[in-house]
């Protein structure tokens, strides 16, 4: 028994000795592979940067805004009178001259007015010589009975009576004419209503619009009904813009301007700032004020109501030099801030907002310039900008640098590869 137990106790620790190493070989591995899984969960990603070069090139500073062709004098014809339109003397695209018929309302009942004017005025015409006979005849009355009463041959109660008789004769003639005046007047309101019957053009142009058809009756009882729209001269037009107030003080009156329209597409019309009004209009939060451009049309291809796509340039800069807005935009993003040393915090927490678009007020921007495959921070100052490149006005960049526009890291793909076995792409901003 005791012989028994001495070997099974010494074939355990050959055992043993014999897998110690093993085990430590398996523990040395585990440690290994541990380490190497944290490692690459915790290393940098690979970064790929896209840069855009720095070159100089024509800037052009434009404010764009939208519009509608009109002419310069429109008139809004109308009618003072109600009535059923009887005639009319001008259409669509007729021109008309100043005093010019154009449309007739039915005069009947206006007719009927004058001639009971012209009866009434008549009457008070009779009543005026009445008054002036009766007034006539109480002064020789007041004449006989003045003499009789000299001689003691009438009472004085007769001559206060003549005397009255007098004065209210008189008066009767006055009365009479005042009702006379009132019927002149009467008279001339008739004859008024009954020319504004005619509905003549007040000015030399184009009826642009026609609102009325024959037999149609309108009602001036509030206010005058439109019946014709007549623009003065289409040879000479305005467009009336909508500029937002962020571009209204680039503006200038004077400025040249060109436009399109659709229904001319490529090609360009010219135009000057004529008045850049202060009255502001306000839709839905938005503030835009209207600049008016005066604008010739010889060959009367502009029409009114047109919508005008206008264009104004107000600064330009010939071989500037210049980066891609998106440059400015661009900001390290931090996951790959430990990848390169050439990220400085400080420049870091730099500006990156939209460039100034006037060089006038230079803005300081920070941007990352690619040397040497790793993003530095340059500092710049920056002026006119045309909506996709700014203009460098001094700072930390030549023409020979690239600036960096955007950035990616490359990642393991998951369990299913990408299309065409490359790796998926991440953007980290």
């Amino acid at each position: 028994m005791c012989f028994d137990r001495a070997l099974r106790s010494g074939r355990t620790a050959n055992d043993m000795k014999t897998r110690a190493p093993w085990i430590a070989l398996l523990i040395v591995v585990a440690a290994g592979l541990g380490y190497w899984m944290y490692r690459m969960r915790h290393r940098p990603p690979d970064v790929q940067y896209k840069a855009l070069p720095v070159e100089r090139r024509r800037i052009v500073g434009r404010v764009t805004a939208s519009g509608t062709l009109s002419a310069l004098v429109t008139v809004q014809v109308g009618t003072q009178v109600s009535g059923r339109i009887q005639r009319l003397a001008a259409d669509f695209n007729s021109p008309v001259k100043k005093g010019e018929l154009v449309a007739k309302i039915d005069a009947q009942i206006f007719e009927a007015a004058e001639q009971q004017a012209q009866a009434n005025y008549l009457s008070a015409k009779a009543a005026v010589a009445q008054a002036e006979a009766n007034a006539l005849n109480a002064d020789k009355q007041y004449a006989r009975t003045k003499a009789l009463r000299e001689q003691n041959l009438a009472a004085q109660m007769d001559l206060d009576t003549a005397e009255a008789n007098v004065a209210v004769s008189h008066a009767a003639v006055d009365a009479a004419k005042a009702g006379i005046a009132q019927v002149l007047a009467s008279l001339h309101q008739a004859q008024v209503n009954l020319s504004y019957t005619n509905i003549v053009s007040p000015i030399d142009g184009v009826v642009i619009s026609r609102n009325v058809d024959v037999g149609q009756t309108v009602a001036a009882s509030l206010s005058a009904p439109t019946l014709f729209t007549i623009a003065q001269d289409l040879t000479k037009m305005q467009v009336d813009t909508n500029v937002a107030e962020g571009d209204v003080g680039r503006l200038q009156v004077g400025m040249k301007t060109y436009f399109t329209v659709d229904s001319f597409p490529g090609q360009q019309f010219l135009g000057k700032i004529r008045q850049i009004r202060n009255a502001a209009t306000t839709v839905q939060n938005v503030v835009t004020y209207d600049a008016v451009i005066d604008v010739d049309n010889p060959d009367l291809k502009l029409r009114p109501g047109m919508t005008a796509n206008v264009t104004v340039v107000y600064a330009e800069r010939k071989g500037a030099l210049s980066v891609s807005n998106a440059a400015l935009r661009f900001r390290p993003p931090p996951a790959l801030a430990g990848s390169s040393a050439a990220l400085d915090d400080s420049h870091r927490r730099g500006r990156g907002g939209p460039a100034s678009t006037d060089s006038a007020a230079p803005e300081s921007h920070t941007v990352w310039a690619l040397r040497d495959g790793s993003p530095h921070a340059a500092t710049i100052h920056t002026g006119l900008t045309d909506g996709s490149v700014t203009e460098v006005i001094d700072g930390d960049l030549s023409e020979s640098d690239q600036v960096v526009v955007d950035a990616v890291s490359s990642e393991a793909a998951p369990a299913a590869p990408a299309p065409g076995g490359a790796p998926s792409l991440r953007r980290m901003f």
